[in-house]
Parts: C-alpha cells; structure tokens; sequence
C-alpha cells in the first residue's frame, strides 16, 4: 500500500473516512498511529476523545456538589482538548487530514458514543485500542473496544496496546 493512495480494505477498495478513538493511554497512541499509517495521505480522519463521567447522569445522588461536578467535568473536557491537540499534531506532522471531537457519554456507554459518532459523520473504519484485559477485570471495567465491535455496522480495527 502506498502513501497517498489512502488505507486499503480487505475488499480491495481502499478507506475513505475513519475515525479513531483516543483517550491518552500508550493504547490509544498505537491505534492513531496504526490509522495514521492506513490514512497514509488519501483518507480522512476523525479522532474522537469520549468524556466520561459517572456523574451525567441527572439521577446521579450528587446534586448538592454540583459547583464540584461541574468544575470536574470542565477539567475532564480540558484534558480531552489536550489528548485531541496531541493527536492533531500527530495528524499533521504525517500529513494526514484529521479533525477532531470532543463527546460526552451523557449517561451512555463510551463505545455506544463511538458508533453514534460513526455513523453520523460516515465512516467505512472505526480504529480502537483494546488494553486486552480479561477476566474479572474486563468484566467489572467493560471494553470500549468489544462494545464497538459488537455494534458498529462498519469494519473496527483493534490495536492491541504495546504494538507500536
């Protein structure tokens, strides 16, 4: 596959727009980094930082702290700019197209935000780090990456952590 010619698919054809998940760890950089390599300099991407926050939900028992929660959530969304700054500067020293967004789960699971914001903006690949936790662990954290895996209704490639 060669630069510029954007990422291919298994189908031959190559990638048009994905959208990459990143949220700081050293999992996330080898995910943008494996869709850098795939945009090469034809595709477009869409990096993709999801604030979460077991506090969005209205029925949450702490309204009394709401002065606290909101200064919380405005230092979760500071740090998210941060990550996607990182990542732009990523994009652009490759020559990659890039944008990114900053989302919030409103109460929903991170990878349901992802595949929201998948097939609202359109993309034929969706690139996800997977920490590779198992067992008790991954059932008591969730998986970002198997939630979009079992629901997006386009290809997702896991990057497994540490590959870069």
């Amino acid at each position: 596959m060669g630069h510029g010619d954007g990422g291919q698919r298994a189908d031959g054809a190559m990638h048009k727009r994905m959208l990459v998940t990143v949220d700081g760890s050293r999992t996330s950089e080898a995910a943008l980094g494996e869709a850098l390599d795939l945009a090469g300099g034809g595709a477009h991407v869409r990096v993709v930082h999801v604030v979460d926050s077991p506090y969005n939900s209205p029925d949450a028992p702490y309204g009394q702290v709401t002065g606290h929660l909101e200064a919380a959530r405005r230092a979760w969304r500071e740090a998210g700019e941060e990550i996607l700054a990182r990542a732009a500067t990523s994009a652009r020293a490759r020559r990659v197209a890039a944008d990114s967004t900053l989302l919030e789960s409103d109460g929903r699971r991170v990878g349901a935000a992802v595949v929201e914001e998948a097939q609202r903006w359109g993309v034929d690949l969706i690139v996800v780090g997977t920490h590779g936790r198992r067992g008790l662990d991954r059932l008591l954290l969730g998986s970002v990456a198997e939630g979009v895996a079992r629901t997006a209704p386009v290809s997702v490639l896991l990057v497994r952590g540490g590959t870069r």
